[in-house]
């Protein structure tokens, strides 16, 4: 019983790590938001921290893997073998902004051991180019170097001499020291104050700034500018001029439910043939390998999100309906939109939530009979009429199909706070959290433990073989 309830406890702890950013819901603030999961951070680490470090091996979403590294990095005396590893390479694959991030929430908790400052240095060792780095995420770099007491090396890479700071300390430290610099990106820096041709080599964030300052006309600014963005500045400044087939899925799919529903339709085939796309590079050797599959799809009103996720939920729906096509055998795929609607393209969050009604229309209407899989993607709040849905899958379950012919899963993209977990329907049916429809096959294989079949014992071993892949790779 206890290693159940062990199991319960980290697979709800990876339901919310997956899902939660701490980020307003539809339903619960982000004081309710960042609250609950504080506690389920402190409460998980304290209990079981061989499991709580190895989530960093997991798809945990960069907002809790920074959280799970402060933690563990503020309690040296009770660190595990490995764990400064899993940090590391943790730390390898996050964006370099959420790092100096977290390096400066250490600094502000005086959390300056030598694990921790190791951990700073092998990192910014790492960095490619800390030229860039200290351009672009000037504070950041400058707070971790100096609470690491950490020398800076010099413009062509080399490590300081001792006593000596290099380009990088002299720009970050003593910015008046040098009239010039060698490394571009400092003297692109320092020629932008009162060159305007300037600022065109530097990124794009540290450039937007200049150009104001300049009176730089804003189109004439992006169109200059567009060769140093990345894919999601273009994307978020320029989405008409982006490349859509290279985005991932679900970022796609938020993009096209930005998209107005006349434009959607004009571009109908340009849309679905990315999204197709982005799904079949996600299925990859998988595409068309899960038999008979049908989809229970939450368009209700609740799947707009909130202000700081506007509909996240719905996207995340989106890219699972294609990435679900994609995994289907050729013709074996049906979905079922809460709305009733059956054009994947011009959906939007609108009515009640009839899950219930939609589950007995996927497991009745296939004409090969019940599917081998059922896919519900939902916030899980059953409400026309409330509670049907987990009466339908127990029935179903019990008594009509207790040999597991038809797998169930349900996948939620929303944290409930209030229960420290994402919303279930049914005990007999294990839920995931999913933060990205790009995770929904890896999200299926972790959903049977939560069934109560697999106990502790295989869910670290589960774990014990992710950490390796993880740190094997060293990227994921």
């Amino acid at each position: 019983m206890s290693d159940l309830v062990a199991a319960e406890d980290v697979l709800l702890f990876v339901n919310a790590a997956l899902t939660a950013t701490g980020q307003r819901e539809f339903r619960a603030t982000a004081d309710e938001q960042r609250l609950s999961l504080a506690f389920l951070h402190e409460y998980v680490c304290v209990n079981y921290r061989p499991l709580y470090a190895a989530a960093l091996a997991l798809d945990v979403n960069d907002h809790n893997a920074a959280l799970i590294a402060e933690r563990l990095l503020r309690t040296p005396r009770e660190a595990g073998p490995g764990e400064g590893r899993l940090i590391a390479a943790r730390l390898a694959v996050m964006p370099p902004q959420r790092v100096y991030r977290l390096f400066g929430a250490l600094r502000a908790a005086g959390v300056n051991n030598r694990r921790t400052r190791a951990i700073v240095r092998d990192w910014l060792a790492g960095r490619a180019d800390l030229g860039h780095d200290a351009v672009k995420y000037r504070p950041g770099l400058k707070a971790a170097a100096r609470h690491a007491h950490l020398p800076l090396p010099g413009s062509g890479g080399q490590a300081a001499e001792a006593g000596t700071t290099g380009e990088v300390g002299d720009f970050l430290f003593a910015p008046g020291r040098r009239t010039r610099y060698a490394h571009p990106a400092l003297e692109a820096f320092r020629r932008a104050h009162h060159e305007q041709g300037a600022l065109y080599e530097l990124p794009f964030t540290v450039a937007e700034g200049f150009a104001a300052r300049h009176g730089v006309a804003r189109e004439v600014f992006l169109e200059r500018i567009a060769p140093r963005m990345t894919r999601l500045e273009r994307l978020r400044t320029r989405p008409g001029a982006t490349d859509l087939g290279v985005m991932p899925l679900t970022r796609l799919a938020l993009y096209v439910l930005s998209l107005p529903f006349g434009e959607r339709a004009a571009r109908r085939a340009e849309l679905t043939g990315a999204l197709r796309a982005a799904a079949r590079r996600v299925a990859g050797p998988y595409a068309g390998s899960w038999g008979r599959v049908a989809a229970v799809l939450d368009d209700s009103f609740s799947s707009s999100g909130s202000a700081v996720k506007r509909r996240r939920p719905l996207a995340v729906a989106l890219g699972c309906h294609f990435l679900l096509e994609a995994l289907a055998a050729p013709g074996g795929y049906a979905a079922h939109w809460t709305s009733g609607g059956g054009d994947p393209l011009l959906v939007r969050p609108w009515g009640p939530t009839p899950l219930g009604m939609r589950i007995l229309d996927a497991l009745e209407s296939a004409p090969e009979g019940a599917p081998e899989r059922l896919v519900i993607v939902s916030d899980g709040w059953d409400n026309a009429p409330p509670g049907l849905a987990g009466e339908v899958l127990r029935v179903w379950r019990e008594r009509l199909d207790p040999e597991h012919r038809t797998s169930v899963v349900h996948v939620n993209p929303v944290y409930d706070a209030e229960v420290f977990d994402v919303r279930r329907l049914a005990p007999e049916v294990p839920t995931a959290g999913i933060r990205d429809a790009e995770d929904l096959p890896a999200l299926v294989e972790i959903a049977r433990f939560a069934e109560g079949r697999e106990r502790l014992a295989a869910l670290r071993a589960y774990l014990d073989r992710r950490v390796e892949l993880f740190l094997g790779e060293g990227v994921r």
